[in-house]
């Protein structure tokens, strides 16, 4: 097996932090991985000196070390020795432990990998000397709680320690047993070992207010017990009276008040199913189990004897005892529970995982109850080396989690020792925060945080692996034949990949390919760009696009309707992120050598529908002959509009209203105007201008030249009011005035049933003349109101459309 390689300086920067602020000192010295202090320390320097000079403190002066105390031996216990720490140390220690960790339940992860590693060591020195399994030869970690006595304990089989080893592993700054073996090893040619004791042990000291440690090496015929209190300067070796050990070490956490919890085997598993479940050796909670006892009832057993005596008194025949009634109870038994018995399959090889393997590992690391629509497992090796697993989940989670939040699906473990899940976009992008899986680093230090991880290299090299991979692992999934589950996959995380076309400019071609929308001519599925150009004519260049609410509103919009009849397919975007991701993107093509077809949205100026010249030339005879109406029109609107063309794309609507070419569309408009933080100001810069589109075909456009003709501008306004403002709806914007306009459809309404509109004007007109004169003659009296009644007319049914008729 491969074990795990970390230098003495990384396995001693897997520390833990959040020690009580009431204490003024520490009981231990902390080092601090990748600063001045431990290079310093490990690269030989006197421990004090180097501390002092790192912290900025005054050096001390000569033969102030630290001071060997050896206190009396009583008949009780054998002798103990006492060391007691320098005062800048143990601010040092102060100053690293709280800049290190945050969270103090990881206490228990530290001490959990310290003792893997211990075990890691005593195999791998079995195998050239097996006398070291001698009288144990079971490797696995054991953890027991007093919720009574306040104390947690951590007990290994691993490779133990000598007194010296406990004085040099534990209480000096600048060594370490890690450091120590990895020295031995690498003369042997093996560095991928790493030791038992680090500045993570002295993450105990942040929930236990007493810390002891039992140790029996292979080497030494004695047990040695070291001991330190929290907030305390000393720190104390003995001889074990109790001679329990048969090789290992116990570690025993008297805890805080403050830290009772961690008495709790509930607390316990949970802690270990959250860092360590992954780790190699087996880890066994002394907990309590439910064991079912079969036991006589006999209430049940009473009324079913007395049921039979009644029943055989009757028959006139003599009671038999009947056969008694059973009922199980449950007995606490306290025994040893295995609680990682999920193994890390990253570590295996691809091809000796089933797919069943798989699921069932994504289903119970996430929480999921749906098998993956896809899952990439790889592994990386060279400068950097790292394992993963990526899935796809099979639907969306219920509350979509928002892209701004910080993602917990990719679960970043180092040599198998869980780390975090909470990451910005240090290990992957927002929009591929929807990819679940697990990073298993060989590099990364133990105490990763956040300032590691936004300055590592190694970090980058992991998410620009990770990124592309999930990128194949998505193109794959479009690949396969039948196309359910990327369909599935699309209604789920499609905006995600749209989002992605706009934040990611290194992989938008790759992206672009993974778009789906509908069009129309694939109204009820979906459509890919590639599908696309491949149904395109021989002369079209452009991909049209159409963005609105709905399919509905896409295919009712008066843009598309000649495009339509002439089999030129548009693309219906229905989503408000659609049109930013096309604009974003701008041109697609297919192969990076071959042609680049732009994107055109077909609500904007400048749609050409690729005409011949007679149709050219017929436009253009038409253009001349709707001169007159074209000015009135521009004349008659003003500022509102741009300027007025004739169009050659309207079908059945006799006008449309675009934007030009770089401005906001009316569909992106509607979109800007309902951000809650939106700016006016922006508004009214990147609002396009209008620009009036008629259709010469139309009965309403020929009407209002008739009227030209006729010299009635008065009507010929009127109508291009109510034209402009139902334009404005039609194309997708908002009405100036709801209110106006409304009222003119009120007229329009009277009319076609019949009343008299001029008539109810004039009389109008006059009660309000006469209104004045009346209060004028009686003040004191209340004003009479004239009600005003419509008369009824009978409608004219005319045969011929006088708006047909020619001048």
């Amino acid at each position: 097996m491969m074990l795990r390689g970390l230098s003495s300086g990384m396995r001693q920067a897997r520390s833990q932090s959040s020690a009580s602020a009431a204490s003024a000192a520490r009981p231990l010295p902390l080092l601090a991985r990748g600063n001045g202090v431990s290079s310093a320390l490990l690269s030989g320097a006197a421990p004090c000196a180097a501390v002092a000079a790192a912290a900025g403190l005054r050096p001390l002066p000569a033969g102030r070390g630290p001071v060997l105390t050896r206190a009396a031996a009583t008949e009780a216990e054998p002798a103990s020795e006492t060391f007691t720490y320098q005062a800048e140390v143990d601010r040092l220690m102060d100053m690293i432990v709280n800049s290190l960790y945050s969270n103090r339940e990881v206490f228990l992860r530290e001490l959990i990998s310290n003792a893997s590693d211990a075990l890691d060591k005593a195999r791998f020195l079995s195998l050239t000397d097996p006398a070291v399994m001698a009288g144990r030869e079971e490797l696995d970690i054991r953890i027991s709680a007093d919720k009574e006595k306040g104390t947690l304990t951590i007990e290994d089989s691993g490779i133990g320690m000598s007194r010296e080893q406990l004085l040099s592993n534990l209480g000096t700054i600048a060594r370490s047993g890690t450091r120590k073996f990895m020295e031995a090893m690498a003369a042997k040619g093996d560095t991928n070992l790493i030791g038992q004791f680090g500045v993570g042990f002295y993450s105990a000291f942040l929930v236990a207010d007493r810390v002891r440690v039992q140790s029996k090496s292979p080497e030494d015929t004695k047990q040695w017990v070291w001991e330190a209190a929290a907030g305390s300067h000393q720190y104390s070796i003995r001889e074990d009276a109790a001679k329990d050990l048969v090789r290992g070490t116990r570690i025993t956490l008297f805890l805080k008040e403050d830290a009772a919890e961690m008495a709790d085997t509930v607390k316990i598993t949970q802690l270990i199913k959250q860092y360590s479940q992954f780790i190699a050796f087996p880890i066994k909670v002394y907990a309590p189990k439910k064991e079912p006892r079969k036991v006589v009832d006999e209430e049940a057993t009473k009324k079913k004897q007395a049921a039979a005596d009644t029943k055989a008194k009757e028959a006139g025949e003599e009671s038999k005892p009947v056969e008694p009634v059973m009922k199980t109870e449950y007995d606490e038994v306290w025994d040893w529970r295995l609680e990682n018995e999920n193994k890390p399959i990253w570590t295996r090889s691809p091809k000796d995982v089933s797919e069943t393997a798989y699921n069932d590992f994504f289903k119970t690391t996430f929480g999921e109850f749906l098998d993956p629509l896809a899952h990439v497992h790889f592994n990386v090796e060279g400068t950097i080396e790292f394992s993963s697993i990526l899935y796809v989940p099979g639907m969306a989670p219920f509350e979509q989690q928002n892209m701004m939040q910080r993602s917990k699906s990719i679960k970043l473990y180092v040599k198998r020792v869980f780390i975090s899940d909470e990451f910005d976009e240090d290990l992957m992008p927002r929009y591929l925060s929807f990819v679940k899986g697990v990073v298993d680093s060989s590099d990364l230090p133990l105490n990763v945080s956040r300032e590691i991880l936004q300055e590592s290299r190694i970090v980058r090299v992991i998410r620009k692996q990770l990124v592309r991979r999930s990128i194949e692992m998505l193109e794959d999934l479009a690949s396969k034949e039948g196309g359910e589950d990327y369909k599935t996959f699309w209604e789920a995380f499609g905006r995600n990949i749209k989002y992605g076309v706009i934040e990611d400019t290194e992989n938008r071609e790759r992206l672009s390919k993974l778009l789906r929308f509908s069009s129309s001519k694939a109204e009820d599925s979906l459509t890919s760009l590639d599908e696309y150009i491949g149904r395109m004519g021989g002369n079209q260049k452009t991909i049209y696009y159409m963005a609105a609410d709905s399919v509905a509103a896409a295919r009712a919009a008066p843009f598309v309707e000649a495009m339509v009849a002439k089999g030129i397919e548009v693309l219906y975007l229905t989503e408000p992120i659609d049109e930013a991701c096309v604009t974003n993107l701008g041109k697609y093509g297919p192969d990076k050598n071959g042609p680049q077809y732009e994107l055109v949205d077909v609500s904007k100026e400048g749609v050409s529908l690729d005409e011949g010249e007679e149709e050219k030339k017929a436009a253009e005879e038409v253009a001349k002959d709707m001169a007159p109406v074209v000015d009135f029109l521009k004349k008659s609107l003003g500022e509102r509009v741009e300027k007025v063309t004739v169009s050659n794309r309207l079908l059945d609507s006799p006008c449309a209203l675009v934007t030009s070419k770089f401005g906001w569309s009316a569909n992106m408009e509607r979109i800007m105007r309902s951000q809650a933080l939106g700016d006016a100001r922006a508004m009214d810069y990147m609002k396009g201008r209008k620009i009036m589109e008629i259709n010469p075909k139309h009965d309403i456009i020929t009407g209002i030249k008739t009227l030209l003709k006729e010299k009635d501008e008065d009507r010929a306004r009127d109508l291009s009011e109510l034209l402009y403002e139902t334009a404005l709806i039609t194309s997708g914007f908002q009405v100036d005035s709801p209110k106006d306009y409304a009222s003119k459809v009120f007229t329009l309404m009277k009319i076609a049933l019949g009343y008299d509109i001029l008539s109810e004007a004039e009389e109008q007109a006059a009660a309000a003349a006469a209104a004045p004169k009346a209060e004028a003659a009686a003040p004191k009296a209340e004003a009479a109101v004239p009600k005003v009644e419509a008369t009824p007319v009978d409608a004219e049914v005319v045969s011929d459309d006088p708006w047909k008729k020619s001048a």
